[in-house]
């Protein structure tokens, strides 16, 4: 095969699904990609790969790793290679999304309503009252459309077998979507001509999608509502993303101090007075939002925020109160939420789930904790996990006594072996470990997802943590027509 020479040093891990290879066997659906490469060498690669990094040093695509309280700067970390899915894996997924986040949707309207799924015994009513993001300011209220997960970041991972699973739902304020874009434009950049020939679909419309749900979701009636994305300032690990978007939308880009509520109506300050705000898409979290009724100490948000969204006065995207349901410890019930609202059977599968507030998984966990994973059910970015497999027994026991401390607030699950992908490291094109966050965006209309997503890639060889904050990177998606 003219592309043989690139997997000269690519060797499938064990009990793992490699995306590329079966056997050494290249799949169908990479082929077309690899035959693309058979005049390029790897030096060819390798300049690739080194105008890749310095384009996105100039354009300034990076995110904040925060160590000893200090802010730092990094490029995100983009390997050049694809990853590649098929149009028939991909609609699968986009099936499964699209039922999750129906049955997610209609949960957090029960939930801050009737509760009905509690009174029927589906849900524990602790396990709701016990979680930190259950809002009870929230009880009660009325949301546009009924629609509170607007935007949305369902992230996946492939077992052993090829299944996909839904490893987690982030419904508060996802974040990555800008980086899906910018790889797709470095793709465009460093291999010029292949996204058409490889039938790819396209990513670019999601800022266009985005602004129309936007838009539509405001209840004032005039032609052109103004809308605006609330950021915590250039200090925040996502602020490029933040940026990225408003510049892409059209919109303006706020802070708190730029905002005032007046009459129950939201106002931002212009050179020209001040001009009513319809839809504010925040990137600040709940407890933020608004210092007269959440952190009185929030510098942040703007007082009265939350009289006015009560009033519908302004839309807030996404819905304040939504961690209750991407807690780590409601995860489990999706399941029974799809078949108690929707009357279907899960597309997407779940991974076993233990609650360390429960003694006898407790027990079992630590019992098998060579092969077990335990995270904070409100963590993120790959913080405060152990990693079973990777630990001291210095580590696990002092782990165990933090657990024990407070359990409700740990989950635990058993090591999944995550797909790999060919990726290009230091010259040589290597299996590395992935997951897949694609981005869905509710509205009105229905649930749009774009085709696509951001791969997250674990670099470290063996490494099964593919959070930026712990290393890793990420690379375009390809999803084939």
């Amino acid at each position: 095969m003219p592309f043989s020479k690139f997997l000269a040093n690519y060797h499938e891990s064990p009990n793992t699904w490699d995306e590329m290879c079966a056997n050494r066997e290249i799949r169908a659906h990479y082929k077309l990609f690899l035959e693309s490469l058979a005049k390029a060498s790897m030096v060819d690669l390798a300049q690739k790969d080194d105008l890749a990094k310095k384009l996105f040093m100039s354009q300034g695509i990076t995110f904040t790793v925060y160590s000893d309280g200090e802010g730092i700067e990094k490029i995100f970390p983009f390997d050049i290679i694809p990853r590649i899915i098929t149009g028939a894996e991909w609609t699968h997924i986009e099936a499964g999304i699209k039922q999750r986040l129906r049955a997610l949707n209609l949960f957090l309207k029960d939930i801050y309503h009737e509760q009905a799924i509690v009174k029927d015994k589906v849900i524990p009513a602790t396990m709701i009252h016990s979680c930190p993001y259950f809002l009870k300011e929230m009880v009660g209220v009325d949301v546009p459309f009924d629609i509170y997960t607007h935007i949305s970041g369902i992230d996946l991972i492939r077992d052993s077998d090829g299944s996909f699973y839904a490893l987690e739902d982030n419904l508060r304020t996802p974040s990555g979507v800008s980086y899906m874009l910018e790889n797709r434009n470095m793709t465009y950049r460093i291999f010029p001509g292949l996204l058409p020939k490889n039938n790819v679909r396209s990513v670019k419309d999601y800022p266009d999608l985005l602004l129309k749900n936007l838009l539509a979701l405001s209840s004032r009636q005039v032609s052109n509502p103004t809308v605006v994305l609330l950021t915590p300032g250039i200090f925040n690990s996502a602020y490029f993303e933040h940026t990225t978007l408003a510049r892409l939308m059209g919109v303006e880009l706020v802070e708190g101090r730029d905002l005032v509520v007046h009459d129950f109506k939201v106002y931002m300050k212009t050179t020209a007075g001040l001009k009513q705000v319809d839809v504010i898409y925040r990137r600040v979290d709940d407890e933020f939002l608004d210092p007269l009724v959440f952190n009185p100490s929030s510098m942040l948000g703007v007082s009265g925020l939350y009289y006015a969204y009560r009033k519908g006065n302004v839309a807030i995207i996404n819905a304040p109160g939504n961690g209750v349901a991407d807690d780590k410890a409601v995860y489990t019930f999706v399941p029974a939420m799809i078949k108690y609202y929707l009357n279907e059977e899960p597309i997407l599968k779940t991974v076993p789930t233990y609650y360390m507030d429960n003694t006898d998984h407790f027990d079992h966990v630590f019992s098998q904790i060579r092969k077990m994973v335990i995270k904070k059910t409100n963590g993120s970015g790959g913080y405060g996990m152990l990693m079973g497999h990777a630990s001291t027994d210095q580590e696990i026991a002092d782990y165990k006594l933090e657990v024990q401390k407070d359990p409700r607030q740990f989950i635990a699950q058993p090591m999944i072996q995550l797909s790999s992908v060919p990726c290009f490291i230091d010259g040589k094109i290597q299996p590395r470990h992935v997951d897949l966050r694609p981005f869905a965006l509710y509205g009105p209309s229905g649930i749009e997802i774009v085709p696509g997503g951001l791969t997250r890639v674990a670099l470290k060889e063996g490494s099964l943590v593919v959070n930026s904050s712990q290393g890793g990177g990420s690379k375009d998606t390809w999803v084939l027509s």
